[in-house]
């Protein structure tokens, strides 16, 4: 097929295709990217950018990474897609296998999907069923942290942050939740009575209509890039224990290294009933994502009416998807991953240090390969995504936060030349009113 000008595909781009959390006709700029290698993205007009981002996160390994590329290559040559209704394969029950040794042990039970939303629409479903398996059918709502993410479809969103998750734009549709304020207790930090205190209180008075707390361990990502303790995260275990709710771990942006910790329930030394993994699942490939829970979870719903878990996505556990997630998985185990993640939070520490002389502001926080600086006042997307790219560097900013979490794989040339850029830039926006 022969290549379109540039000029010609952008203005497509322009007219046809609607962006992630952008107007259809919108002024924002928008990058043409023709290629990437390792940690950079090649844009069609010349420019290579240093990737901060990892593609939302999820490549971890950076891109184009030949032991991939052949896993991808190597299933293409049997088969991209069948049926998962009736039928398996050697890809899924491989990547299943290994799933199963990696997170906690009691979760022994995995649902393949496609997204990370649909993971944790998954794992809600799943937490209902299993209620309603054990003649508790008013146990249907959920209870969520303030400033958590869990996701864009409908479910998913009922348990987001009901001031910056969308809610008021679809209140009429969303299922109402319970809703707890984040830990105030930080990474690192003990964890105080008046933390659990709300929670306590909310579950002592509505358990009988809780179906499951959810929540992202240590780190709340999208909606805040908070890291809280993992003491909060033990106690609130206990908490679900005691009041006989189930607890929802979503490690969809934490699993697979990203904290420190392969999976950041490891933080607090738990295990949940039912946990969401996506994101770097594959490497950054492709979509996919898993719901794993407990045999007790599994067994429930099996018992009860229907007698069958009630989902079924036509693309579920996509043989490509799941060769590559094998190798991905493999390829991270084969490294030296928790000495690499260390070393970068170090590095990010000593790197972003110096944004903390600047009155824009407000804090700079490292976890794992998460280094976050918290301005004072939200930052302009349109103009600083423009001074980034300008600088050679990819980085995606939102309301006030300006963070980075790179490919494990990014040398120190890149890392600096990365936070250099972000120190420069925070510089020079505009200071608080």
């Amino acid at each position: 097929m022969k290549t379109r000008p540039i000029e010609s595909q952008m203005a497509t781009d322009a007219q046809h295709i609607w962006h992630p959390y952008s107007k259809m006709q919108s002024d924002s700029p928008v990058f043409h990217v023709e290629s990437a290698q390792g940690v950079y993205l090649q844009l069609s007009n010349g420019q290579r950018l240093v990737d901060g981002m990892s593609s939302w996160w999820c490549a971890i390994h950076g891109y184009n990474h030949p032991l991939l590329n052949q896993a991808i290559q190597a299933q293409l040559e049997k088969m991209a897609h069948v049926m998962f209704g009736g039928l398996t394969h050697e890809p899924a029950i491989k990547l299943v296998e290994k799933l199963v040794e990696i997170t906690p042990q009691p979760l022994q039970s995995v649902f393949i999907s496609d997204s990370g939303s649909v993971a944790v629409e998954v794992a809600m479903k799943m937490a209902i069923q299993y209620w309603n398996a054990l003649a508790q059918p008013n146990k249907q709502h959920f209870v969520s942290l303030r400033h958590g993410y869990h996701g864009d479809t409908l479910g998913a969103m009922s348990v987001c942050d009901p001031v910056n998750g969308m809610h008021s734009l679809f209140n009429s549709v969303l299922a109402s939740q319970y809703f707890v304020d984040a830990p105030a207790c930080r990474f690192g930090e003990r964890c105080r009575e008046q933390d659990l205190q709300a929670l306590e209180q909310l579950l002592h008075r509505h358990h009988p209509q809780i179906a499951a707390l959810i929540l992202e361990p240590v780190v709340q990502g999208a909606g805040g890039m908070r890291f809280y303790s993992a003491e909060y995260l033990a106690r609130a275990r206990l908490l679900c224990d005691q009041f006989q709710v189930l607890l929802i771990a979503d490690e969809i942006a934490t699993g697979f290294g990203r904290s420190g910790k392969l999976f950041a329930c490891e933080h607090a030394s738990i295990s949940p009933d039912i946990m969401c993994i996506g994101k770097a699942l594959t490497g950054g490939y492709m979509s996919l994502a898993a719901t794993l829970a407990t045999r007790e979870v599994s067994a429930a719903i099996d018992r009860g009416n229907p007698g069958v878990f009630m989902h079924g996505p036509t693309f579920m556990a996509n043989p490509l998807a799941c060769a590559v997630s094998l190798a991905s998985i493999e390829l991270l185990l084969a490294s030296d991953w928790h000495s690499r993640v260390m070393y970068l939070q170090g590095r990010l520490e000593q790197l972003l240090a110096p944004c903390r002389n600047l009155s824009q502001v407000s804090e700079v926080r490292c976890l794992g390969a998460i280094g976050v600086v918290e301005m004072k006042q939200a930052v302009d997307m349109k103009s600083i995504t423009r001074q980034f790219v300008d600088a050679g560097v990819w980085m995606r900013p939102f309301g006030k936060l300006v963070y980075l979490m790179p490919a494990y794989n990014i040398d120190d040339e890149a890392l600096e030349f990365l936070c250099a850029a972000v120190v420069d830039i925070v510089g020079c926006q505009p200071e608080s009113a």
